[in-house]
């Protein structure tokens, strides 16, 4: 009678286990949380290596119960395309430059502005003193900030000299069809611009739709647009910013534990990004320049190309971002 009990007692006990509803909340809470996270980043790039170091280091601190999933090289479409998945619940995050930020939080484009943040050191200031509002900002439109990550210096690169802003008249130079800042700097100084997505530059490079356009120099090698190119400015007009957000909505329904082990990982890893893509950046120029592209030295038109970013600056103020703002950076850049 007594081991009748006891198997009966088994028995029970394993349909409780596998009665549907009745799994333990212990169970639950060890269930694997996978992030979907899209970027034009392509397949081993700095951009990739650091995701999936990021990705390792996060699945080992959480002991595999967070985990990220990268979609690369735009399979998932353009950075609008992105903001409409996250909305639409079909991604959780991207990385994504400042013309994507700029659809969600518009006057995080102050850091794109022309001829502005020249130098690391200027962008880094205005990212250490401005970096908190911005995260603030990206939380009140419903996104959570994990971390800064550059994609280098701005140049443009063309199929002949742009020596004078007024040369880009007589190209056909691409502007990202969300990117307000470069539109507005071509309208100042009188050219048209060939408004494409990203994922549309290289067909057209290869039909001289376009024959001009800006880009760092790390980025235009990733996304073999230089082999398109004989001539490029070899001063920077700014730095190309990028960032990781993350739908709040994934962020917060995390266990705090996950929130901490996610948040201190992507801070390690976007640190490290940053410092890897402007070593990269330098050293993608020189290679540039070694295939025998022409840099071009634009120090005597200088005067010519201030004057242009400062009226795009201007244009843009009160439109894009606050004008107190704009002054702001400006006074921070500067070392103020």
């Amino acid at each position: 009678m007594k081991r009748r009990f006891a198997i009966a007692a088994i028995i029970a006990g394993l349909l409780a286990v596998l009665t549907p509803g009745s799994v333990p909340r212990r169970a639950v809470a060890q269930e694997t949380i996978t992030l979907r996270i899209a970027t034009l980043a392509p397949r081993g790039s700095h951009w990739d290596r650091a995701f999936r170091a990021w990705g390792n280091s996060l699945q080992q601190d959480t002991n595999n119960r967070l985990r990220l999933r990268f979609y690369l090289g735009g399979s998932q479409g353009d950075e609008r395309d992105y903001i409409r998945k996250m909305n639409a619940g079909q991604l959780d995050g991207a990385a994504i430059t400042t013309t994507g930020l700029g659809q969600i939080v518009r006057p995080v484009l102050v850091l794109s502005a022309p001829g502005l943040l020249r130098e690391y050191a200027q962008i880094d200031r205005v990212r250490s003193r401005l970096g908190n509002e911005f995260k603030r900002q990206f939380d009140e439109a419903g996104y959570h900030f994990e971390g800064w990550g550059d994609v280098g210096q701005a140049r443009i690169f063309s199929r002949r000299a742009i020596n004078r802003p007024q040369d880009l008249r007589s190209v056909r130079p691409w502007a990202w069809r969300e990117d307000p800042i470069f539109t507005e700097f071509l309208r100042v100084v009188g050219a048209n611009p060939q408004r494409l997505g990203v994922n549309e530059v290289l067909p057209a490079l290869q039909t001289r739709r376009i024959d001009a356009f800006p880009s760092s120099a790390y980025a235009a090698v990733n996304l073999q647009w230089y082999n398109h190119i004989t001539h490029v400015t070899q001063q920077a007009s700014g730095t190309i910013v990028g960032a990781t957000i993350i739908k709040k909505e994934k962020y917060d329904a995390l266990p705090p534990e996950l929130q901490q082990a996610l948040d201190s990982t992507a801070e390690r890893a976007h640190r490290a990004l940053v410092r890897a893509i402007r070593r990269a950046d330098e050293r993608a120029y020189q290679a540039i320049i070694s295939r025998g592209v022409t840099a071009v030295d634009i120090t005597p038109h200088q005067a010519d190309w201030d004057r242009a970013s400062r009226t795009t600056r201007n244009n843009l103020a009160g439109r894009l971002y606050p004008l107190a703002l704009l002054q702001q950076v400006e006074r921070i850049s500067g070392g103020r």
